[in-house]
């Protein structure tokens, strides 16, 4: 009979060791490298695909075309849906450092053309009329103009057309 067992140790369980417990005496551990895995993320068996179904972005698993969650992970379709295309407020506000641009970018072509070609010469005119009178102080009239311009830009809706997406055509 071999050493390890008479002392009680299964010959199945390659790896033994001897550890120090909180009370300082011995403490047999053993590890065992025989354990058996099993995958259960897998799919088992390939799954039917019909045009009434489709597979979850997130994991694979098949769900009805209509699906709004899937069953088997936290992928929701309001998750993955793409943004509606609408024009950036912050480009809009970039584009006003020449007043009546953000406004045509958000689809307010005429009220663009009106602030870009009539009321900026306007104030522009009247700013430098003021720092005539004011030995040019006058021309500061400008910066609470394109401030304000600005900030209607930020505020107005868009009236951006959504185009519809073709994809790439061949």
């Amino acid at each position: 009979m071999s050493d390890a067992n008479s002392k009680g140790i299964s010959e199945k369980t390659p790896y033994q060791f001897m550890l120090l417990d909180e009370s300082g005496g011995p403490c047999d551990v053993r590890w065992s490298t025989l354990i058996r895995m099993e995958y259960t993320d897998a799919p088992t068996e390939p799954q039917p695909f019909s045009a009434d179904m489709m597979q979850c972005p997130y994991c694979g698993t098949m769900l009805p075309s209509n699906a709004e969650a899937c069953r088997n992970c936290d992928w929701t379709r309001e998750a993955t849906k793409p943004a509606e295309p609408k024009a950036s407020d912050a480009m809009a506000i970039l584009l006003s450092i020449i007043p009546g641009l953000g406004h045509i970018y958000k689809g307010h072509r005429i009220m663009g053309a009106i602030i870009l070609f009539l009321i900026t010469p306007t104030a522009i005119a009247f700013a430098i009329l003021a720092s005539i009178a004011s030995a040019g102080w006058g021309i500061l009239m400008l910066i609470p103009y394109w401030g304000a311009v600005m900030l209607h830009v930020w505020a107005i809706e868009d009236r951006v057309t959504p185009t519809p997406d073709e994809g790439e055509q061949y």
